[in-house]
């Protein structure tokens, strides 16, 4: 599912990326990678606040539909 269908809380394991190669790269960067660990921390008025590699990064719903857990 989507991470944009997340619980707030839960930990999650990346499964995939979806998208254009510039879009997964630039994921990549920000420490979205398949199989590592995010957890939603909350979600303003759409997007999401995320924990991932010991850092809090803000995604918009579109990239978040993007990630696949």
């Amino acid at each position: 599912m989507p991470l944009s269908f997340a619980l707030i809380g839960q930990e999650n394991i990346i499964k995939s990326i979806t998208g254009k190669d510039e879009i997964k790269k630039h994921l990549a960067n920000l420490g979205f990678v398949v199989g590592g660990k995010i957890t939603v921390v909350n979600t303003v008025n759409g997007n999401l606040i995320v924990n991932v590699k010991d850092s809090r990064v803000a995604v918009d719903r579109n990239l978040a539909n993007k990630i696949i857990i």
